[in-house]
């Protein structure tokens, strides 16, 4: 799409909102309805089973039980990718990895880090062309706001949130910036703020980041209670490194058992268990405040509340943390980096009083790439053309008659060996080793439905659905100049 394009796009949107209301949209409603404020809550590395409601047995997470207990729990949701910057870019453009700009994490070759300015380089920046969620709500009237881990490119480039549809930013543009919850400094608005008291380097500081985006939340929320909003919060917990205020960390130290290991990459934490788990219930805590000042200004049932994880939990002790130990992925196979379930298979919870019958799980088969268009349903827009998602509104408001489904959902991942996966149904497709010499590149496959750990590969057994999967791996694709991975034609399939 042409930057002219794009923006003919938008108006047209905007033009197509004004005639519309929402009582249209959600049967039954008053012609009275106001248009609902979306918030988005996005943790960072959090696995399927780091949550209580999730079968959680040593992290406290009562807030988020609650919204649970409140609202939809999703058993089939899936990340956009298995690392941070592509999946983050599925969810702002509604296109899956298979067409995304961004299919990777990165920074451009020609920005280096600057150590005498503190400036980290950022990540290849999303292009202009690209239309964005919150364009899509700004152009139909919403007051705009992302706060938290940005990571789609660096100050001041085509990718700078405030470029792409957010009225209000703050926090980190870059994502190894967010490697430490003490920083020096976040940006806001463009403008790098000092953190006083933060060196942005050791364990601990005086402010510590979470801490900080949650008063800012909750700041936007008050100064735009009367006006719909777009709130997206995209929290660094539980991102290495391990840090966290002591009042939490009290929580679990000597109360959780800790184990010998060898450490690598990050900072290191005496506690590593407790500091994880602490980590977690600290922003839990905060996700709490939010939501109990949301009642307080009498807007929960003109609030849509979703929270969700980027990605899968890390893995191998990196940083001192135990996916193993906490069963952070769940019963799933594999983590952070990998298209096994375990990467990107992720919780998420939605709760909309007054819509959204309360204490529901649903199995939908869903994606980061369907969030557009669904916030589009909900505002009475058309999403952009070209995207792969498909609105999961129906099933929020328990219309599961009228839910479309996907064909199919697909990935692709240059790194950590290059990876490609499909899930059709309840079978399960995937090839590693892609940019790796002398390994098996050929389709695996499994029934996620008697085998939901990935342990059997039957690709010999159903030769059909493999040669189904074949045509999707190499035609549905298209190719990127960005991220090359010209291994999916070249190797065995």
């Amino acid at each position: 799409m042409l930057v002219q394009d794009r923006r003919t796009f938008l108006k047209t949107a905007g033009m197509v909102f004004a005639g519309l209301s929402f009582h249209g949209l959600i049967k039954g409603a008053s012609s009275r309805t106001k248009r609902p404020n979306i918030i988005y809550i996005l943790a960072d590395d959090l696995g399927y089973g780091d949550l209580g409601c999730y079968g959680q047995k040593y992290i406290k997470t009562p807030n988020l039980d609650r919204l649970a207990a409140e609202g939809m729990k999703f058993t089939q949701h899936y990340a956009g990718s298995p690392v941070c910057a592509p999946s983050r870019c599925t969810l702002m453009t509604g296109k899956d990895t298979g067409h995304s700009y961004i299919r990777d994490n990165g920074r451009p070759k020609w920005r280096k880090h600057d150590p005498i300015h503190d400036i980290y380089a950022g990540q290849n920046p999303i292009p202009t062309e690209e239309v964005t969620i919150a364009e899509l709500l700004k152009q139909a009237g919403y007051k705009t706001a992302a706060i938290g881990k940005w990571g789609l490119g660096y100050e001041g480039s085509s990718g700078d949130p405030n470029k792409q549809g957010f009225d209000y930013f703050y926090g980190y543009i870059c994502q190894v910036h967010a490697h430490n919850h003490y920083p020096a400094f976040l940006w806001r608005n463009g403008e790098k703020i000092p953190i006083e008291g933060n060196d942005g380097h050791s364990l601990s500081g005086k402010h510590y980041a979470q801490d900080l985006f949650v008063e800012e939340a909750k700041s936007f929320i008050r100064q735009n209670k009367n006006h719909p909003f777009f709130l997206y919060l995209p929290f660094i917990i539980p991102h290495l490194s391990l840090q966290v205020p002591e009042e939490s960390l009290d929580i679990y130290k000597g109360k959780i058992p800790e184990t010998p290991y060898k450490h690598r990459g990050y900072l290191k934490h005496l506690y590593p268990h407790a500091a994880y788990a602490a980590m977690i219930t600290h922003m839990d805590k905060g996700i709490g405040e939010i939501v109990n000042l949301i009642s307080e200004l009498g807007l929960d049932e003109n609030t849509l509340i979703i929270f969700s994880s980027d990605n899968g939990p890390v893995y191998d002790r990196l940083g001192g943390a135990d996916s193993d130990f906490f069963q952070s992925a769940g019963p799933f196979r594999g983590r952070k980096g990998s298209l096994y379930e375990g990467g990107i298979r992720i919780p998420m919870i939605a709760r909309w009083k007054g819509k959204i019958k309360p204490g529901t799980t649903t199995d939908h088969i869903s994606a980061f790439w369907d969030v557009l268009p669904t916030f589009c349903e909900i505002i009475g827009i058309d999403p952009p053309k070209g995207i792969n998602g498909i609105s999961f509104l129906p099933t929020l408001l328990g219309q599961y008659d009228k839910q479309k489904k996907h064909e199919f959902l697909y990935w692709e991942f240059p790194s950590y060996g290059g990876q490609q996966a499909v899930r059709l149904g309840n079978w399960k497709a995937i090839r590693t080793g892609l940019k790796k010499e002398n390994s098996d590149t050929q389709i695996q496959l499994y029934n996620l439905k008697e085998d939901i750990k990935e342990e059997h590969n039957v690709a010999s057994q159903y030769p059909d659905i493999v040669q189904k999967i074949k045509k999707i791996m190499l035609n549905y694709r298209t190719k990127s100049e960005l991220f090359p991975l010209k291994e999916i034609y070249e190797r065995e399939i």
